[in-house]
């Protein structure tokens, strides 16, 4: 028997109303299409503070006791589970204190700040931020709020599978990120009670893939800078691994382009902004498609809480990797005229230049040359190699500067 039974989720998801959003769970048309799966998303994305957290934080606050309501709570996080957690107890008015890595991005320090926690940077990592949260917890007699190994966190998240399984009942596949494994905890118990022959698929990043490599024996080696931080955890919870263990058929690893893909078809396809762990679900379909080919798979968008300059890298290595976007270096005659020649090809081809570089004085350009660097916004691949050909054609040597082993 696990800690956390159905019965649990259902009095959790009771216990919620009104207070979390119950979250859209819609069809794709264009990614079924793409993938060969029939895919069903659950936008946690869109829950007041952008991710699933918003579930367990709430259900761990509504099962404190006056006494413990009165003095307060500590977690230590870097984003989602500090923005639940703190927006949830402000609205209980629960003083709350989260601890934060000294490094954590400034608007994510805000956001906690602007929802009434106080805020204590402190460690280089999450790790250390938790080793002083529970020191500050002992000192202040504060009750700590676990992100995931905690019964009550477990079963606020497992309501997300209950929610799926009302919208869309056909769904025969569960596709759940791992981190510390609280969301795929609760969503395995709610939705093999409620569908006995469900599968639930987990996935990590090849960076942390912990519990991957408990399940196969393997020695623990997570570690590096990952997109799919919110999953970037080096242990599973105690009390969520052996869940994993009865419950989850198969753990599939991503790599970091998986992810970038994934986030990338999301914004231009549905038109949907997730966070690296929020679009881990949909980058497993693309890695391994023939593993879901025919299936009716639900897919957790679990948070939204992407930083801004990485959105915007993401999708200009989309476009790149599309062949929207390329560079092409041009050898020209240093002469009047030349580079106005090559422009007006580039246009009449279809180009859009958008940057334009012209060297001349370096070593390995010839005295009497100058090359061109271009960045060009193009319609695909073909219309690259389209460009390429009619420049060549007119005596220009040229080529393309960007790799894209991966594209199309």
């Amino acid at each position: 028997m696990h800690q956390v039974s159905f019965e649990d989720i259902r009095q959790a998801q009771a216990r919620m109303a009104g207070f979390v959003v119950r979250t859209p769970c819609a069809k794709s048309v264009t990614l079924s299409r793409i993938t060969g799966a029939e895919i069903y998303l659950k936008f946690e994305n869109l829950q007041f503070t952008g991710s699933f957290k918003d579930r367990g934080a709430l259900i761990k606050l509504l099962q404190l006791n006056e006494a413990e309501r009165a003095q307060g709570v500590i977690a230590n996080s870097a984003g989602n589970h500090a923005q639940g957690v703190a927006y949830h107890a402000q609205r209980l008015g629960i003083p709350a204190t989260i601890v934060m890595p000294v490094g954590t991005p400034n608007i994510k320090v805000r956001q906690t700040r602007d929802l009434g926690a106080e805020v204590i940077l402190s460690g280089d990592t999450v790790d250390e931020a938790a080793i002083s949260a529970r020191r500050f917890c002992e000192e202040r007699n504060l009750t700590f709020i676990h992100p995931y190994d905690d019964t009550a966190i477990i079963a606020g998240q497992g309501t997300v599978a209950i929610e799926m399984l009302e919208a869309a009942p056909d769904i025969d596949t569960l596709v759940v990120p791992i981190g510390g494994g609280g969301l795929i905890a609760g969503n395995a118990i709610a939705a093999r009670a409620i569908k006995p022959d469900i599968e639930i698929i987990g996935v990590e990043s090849q960076l942390y893939p912990s519990a991957y490599q408990v399940r196969h024996g393997l020695a623990n080696d997570c570690g590096g800078q990952t997109i799919a931080e919110g999953i970037a955890v080096a242990q599973p919870g105690s009390l969520t691994l052996p869940i994993i263990d009865d419950l989850v058929s198969d753990i599939l690893l991503l790599s970091e382009q998986d992810i970038e893909r994934a986030i990338d078809l999301l914004i231009t396809i549905e038109k949907t902004v997730t966070e690296g762990a929020g679009a881990a679900g949909l980058a497993a379909l693309l890695a391994y498609p023939e593993r879901f080919r025919g299936r009716v798979v639900g897919l957790i968008l679990c948070g939204g809480n992407i930083d801004t300059r990485m959105l915007s890298s993401i999708l200009m290595r989309g476009l790149i990797r599309e062949g929207r976007i390329t560079r092409m270096r041009v050898e020209i005659s240093d002469r009047p005229g030349a580079l106005a020649k090559v422009a007006q090809l580039v246009g009449e081809a279809g180009g859009n230049i958008l940057e334009v570089q012209h060297q001349r004085n370096f070593p390995g350009v010839p005295a009497k040359l100058a090359e061109l660097d271009l960045v060009l916004e193009t319609r695909d691949r073909d219309h690259i190699a389209e460009i390429s050909g009619v420049l060549s054609a007119a005596g220009y040597k040229v080529r393309e500067l960007i790799d894209t082993p991966d594209a199309g």
